[in-house]
């Protein structure tokens, strides 16, 4: 599925720079595509739309974050089969900036149900909503950076 027919939006993340109350970050991904693929790639065999426990969230550098314009490619991907159900590139500060909102609500809220969210729509609507514990950040190759990532305690990977 073409990375263009994504548009990703963040919301909840300026509380961490601001010292404000702490609010559960929002990441919103529109799709602006042939809604029949969505909705297979989101879906199980059964024709079930996946849930938040068969779904990984990542981050993928393309290039050091030493550069000052580091991209990336934001995946979520099915945790079953491995493939991947959505990708699109994003600016690396806007992302590691999202994770450390993350990582800051989980510290200063009481997270039952993530340390995030994420919407998936489609014309609008939306499809799905996972409550998310885990965002992985790997270098361009390939290496997870586990001081980049959000990762709860008492997880081994």
């Amino acid at each position: 599925m073409r990375r263009d027919y994504f548009e990703l939006d963040v919301e909840n993340i300026s509380w961490v720079d601001d010292d404000g109350d702490p609010s559960k970050p929002l990441v919103r991904i529109a799709f602006h595509g042939p809604s029949e693929e969505l909705d297979r790639r989101l879906s199980d065999p059964s024709g079930t739309y996946l849930d938040a426990s068969e779904t990984d969230v990542a981050f993928r550098l393309q290039n050091s974050l030493d550069e000052p314009d580091a991209t990336g490619v934001v995946s979520v991907t099915n945790r079953i089969t491995g493939d991947f159900v959505l990708e699109l590139n994003e600016d690396a500060d806007d992302v590691l900036t999202f994770i450390r909102a993350a990582r800051e609500y989980g510290h200063d809220a009481e997270v039952n149900d993530g340390r995030y969210r994420v919407e998936v729509t489609m014309d609008g609507d939306e499809v799905v909503t996972y409550e998310k514990q885990t965002f992985l950040v790997y270098d361009a190759d390939g290496n997870l950076l586990r001081s980049h990532s959000l990762i709860p305690s008492g997880v081994e990977l």
